[in-house]
């Protein structure tokens, strides 16, 4: 189910507001400046299926955003936790940072967590299958797959180069909970 909780940047301990209601989670996100969308998953895809496949079964919503947003690329990534390079690969994004681009991922399967860095408040939000977000661009933020990831995610970009990240050198992310899966 997906999740959100509010908390201020210098306490993670008390939540201002944490909501499973979909609707919610969309309304504060928008208010925030965040896309949060769901999309119908009833594509049979599965971790190692091809990127062809993947981007085949929700192929509307794909062109629907390229042709409401430019977007230049679109990808696919997918881990589970027999991946030997997990550990590696979940630290790389628990750091915070940003990118020039919005930053766009829908969740085909798994699930993963995001956490947003928006003025003197962190959003945190647990996304599941069927999920879209769009983490504008600039936004500092950081991504816990937990440590044994499971999720298949389309990802699209502006940027020809694909995910590019600045870090910010903040050790923030390291004071917010980690998802554990």
């Amino acid at each position: 189910m997906s999740e959100i909780r509010i908390c201020h940047d210098k306490d993670a301990s008390n939540p201002i507001l944490e909501s499973s209601e979909h609707s919610e989670i969309s309304r504060l996100l928008n208010e925030a400046g965040v896309r949060f969308e769901q999309w119908q998953t009833d594509a049979s895809v599965a971790p190692g299926d091809s990127q062809e496949k993947v981007i085949a079964a929700y192929r509307a919503d794909i062109d629907r955003l390229i042709a409401e947003q430019g977007y230049q690329t679109v990808d696919v990534v997918s881990l589970n936790s027999d991946h030997p390079q997990k550990a590696e690969l979940r630290k790389k994004f628990l750091d915070e940072h940003r990118h020039s681009e919005d930053e766009v991922r829908f969740f085909v399967a798994g699930s993963g967590l995001f956490s947003l860095h928006i003025g003197n408040k962190v959003y945190e939000v647990l996304c599941e299958q069927g999920d879209l977000i769009s983490v504008p661009a600039n936004t500092p933020h950081w991504f816990d797959m937990g440590p044994n990831p499971y999720f298949i995610a389309i990802r699209l970009f502006n940027n020809p180069e694909g995910w590019v990240a600045n870090f910010t050198g903040s050790d923030i992310a390291s004071r917010f909970p980690r998802l554990e899966n």
